[in-house]
Parts: structure tokens; sequence; C-alpha cells
């Protein structure tokens, strides 16, 4: 009996020392964070923080015991926990990411290694039409002419610019395409390490109001997430999901960058001859089934008439070209700066 008390007594003191020795989550990681010169992002629709330093980045969410690297390596660390609206962490995982952006600082910058161009519809799909009379004659305005002008404008532009990177159209002539096929070709996309691929899809608007008018951009709402981790990158399955949601989130985070650079550089070519109706979210199709940062541009309303004339006239596209070109340059430009990173503080 004497020896029971003294067992037990004993796991009560074990007990208590394993409980101190324990680290807790007490320092307020944005506070930490400062002392290092560390940016952070984060998004409160998908729970998830992004950690930045010379264009490495650490990607994480609250009461999760792991990290995503690079958008490429798991790393097992202390959960960082939300107290009274406050992220707090453990001296522990502030080491694990002071030691991963130390090690990093030397890595090789990324760089946007392909481009892809989709005008939508084609062949014996037209998209939207409308019949207008134009300088006194009857013109029929078509989505898919329209896009496909805009679209191989935009690829004269970006291959002069970039002759080092691949710009690739998925149609450049008058022939239809399946969406699975168009983004099938989007994700066969063969990638050197450190090299990333944009995806432009291209559209006409239409409505039954026809004043309706002006351009937007489209990009994926946090609502939808698709599969865009490797496989391999780690056996269970619950904690591949988890990791998939973060990498998704830096590509949604990408593609609402690159819709905000196209829209301002669209705003600057066009100027008064329209108006911005801003950045949306919805989940279209091609959009969503390519795993990549990728965005769809409406170029404007067939079915205004001020509007149709402006998607007939060959220089005004060539401004709306213009526009999309100097949008994603401006994008590529801050990527490969930001060594790849395009979260905001």
């Amino acid at each position: 009996m004497q020896n029971k008390k003294i067992v037990f007594s004993f796991l009560i003191i074990f007990s208590l020392f394993a409980n101190l020795s324990a680290q807790v989550a007490d320092k307020n990681l944005l506070d930490e964070i400062k002392k290092e010169g560390i940016s952070f992002y984060w998004d409160s629709l998908s729970n998830t923080g992004i950690l930045e330093k010379n264009g490495q980045h650490v990607t994480f969410k609250p009461d999760q015991n792991f990290v995503l690297l690079n958008s490429s390596k798991v790393s097992y660390t202390d959960s960082p926990v939300i107290t009274d609206g406050v992220l707090k962490v453990t001296d522990s995982f502030l080491n694990e990411i002071d030691d991963f952006f130390a090690q990093s600082s030397s890595a090789t910058n990324s760089k946007v290694g392909a481009i892809i161009i989709d005008p939508g519809h084609g062949g014996k799909d037209p998209g939207a039409s409308m019949v207008h009379k134009i300088n006194g004659k009857n013109v029929t305005v078509r989505e898919k002419d329209v896009n496909l002008a805009v679209g191989n404008m935009l690829s004269s532009m970006l291959s002069k610019a970039y002759p080092d990177k691949r710009i690739i159209m998925t149609r450049s002539t008058d022939v239809f395409l399946t969406l699975q096929e168009r983004t099938e070709i989007a994700n066969s996309v063969k990638l050197k390490d450190n090299e990333a691929v944009l995806y432009i899809s291209i559209h006409v608007n239409a409505s039954l109001d026809k004043k309706a008018k002006g351009y937007e951009v489209w990009y994926l709402t946090p609502g939808y997430r698709r599969t865009v981790v490797d496989k391999n990158i780690n056996d269970n399955p619950q904690v591949r999901d988890i990791l998939n949601s973060m990498m998704e989130e830096e590509y949604t985070t990408e593609s609402i960058l690159i819709a905000k650079y196209v829209l301002d550089g669209m705003a600057a070519q066009i100027g008064s001859k329209t108006q911005s109706r801003g950045i949306k979210a919805e989940e279209w199709f091609v959009v969503k089934n390519s795993k990549m940062p990728s965005v769809l541009i409406e170029l404007g309303f067939l079915t205004n008439y001020a509007e149709a004339c402006c998607l007939n006239d060959k220089a005004y596209l060539q401004k709306a070209a213009l526009g999309i070109y100097n949008g994603i340059s401006a994008f590529v430009t801050h990527f490969e700066l930001s060594r790849g990173f395009t979260g905001s503080k």
C-alpha cells in the first residue's frame, strides 16, 4: 500500500513538471514578427495566416500543429491559438519560423514561367451576340470574335516583352474547345523549379438591361476550394485537406492581385470611354479548374449600343489589350521582385 502511495505521488509530481515544461502560447505573434521584419497577411474567410520575409513564406492555421513552408514542405510545430482576438504563439513556433527564414535567405528567386491566354467560346459556340446598326450598316458583334481579337493582341504584346516566357493560347483561331479541354491545356504545362503559371480568360458580357456597361475582372470565390496540393506532400488525408486550403489561399491572393492590376491597367488605357465595374468573385468552371492563379476578364457589354461600337473598333480593342498587358506586366514584376510571394500586410 505504501509503495502504491509513493508511485502515485511520483506521478503527480511528474505531471506537474511536465505541465510546467510544456510551452504556453503566450507571445503576441504580431508584436514578435515586427522585431524580425516579417510581414503578415491574414484571410478571415479561410482562417489562414501567411508570414513572409525576403520572398519566403510560412502558411499556417490556428489550432493546427504544422505549417506549410514555401507551399512545398510541411513542418510540425506548436499550434498558434487565438486568445481574446489576439494571435498567440509559443517560443518554439517563433524559433521554427526564424530558423526557416534564416536558412531560406539565399533561395532562388521565383519567376513566372508561362502565361496562358484563353479567349472564351469559339467555332460553333459564338457566345453572346447582338446585331447593331453601326455606321449605317447592320453589324453582328460576336463574343467569340472579340475574345479572339483581344487574345491575339495580348499574346503578341507578351511574346515581345517576355521572350523567355511561354505565352500559350488555348485557341488562336476560330475553333471550338470544351471547358475541360481549356483547363487541361493549362494544367498540363510543365514548369521548372521556382516557376509559376498564370491563367487569363477573356470574355464579353451581355445583359437584358441595355444600359448595363463596363468591364470587370473575376477571380475564384474563397467559398470554393480546388485540389491544388500534391498528393505526395503528406500521407494523412486530413492533413492534406488542410494543406490544400493553405495553398489555395495563396492562389486566391495572387488572383485578386492580378485582377487589381488588370483593372488599373484597363482604366489607364480606356479612360472615360466606359467604366470599371470592379473585382468580382465567382465559381466559373474554367477558373475553378485551373490549378494556378487565374482570372476571368469581361471586356464590356455587347448589348449596350455604345459599348458594342467600341467592341467592334480595332483601335479600342488594342487599348483594352494594352491595359490587360500592363496589368499582367505589373503583376509579373511584383511577383518576381517579391520572389514569388504576393500577400499583403
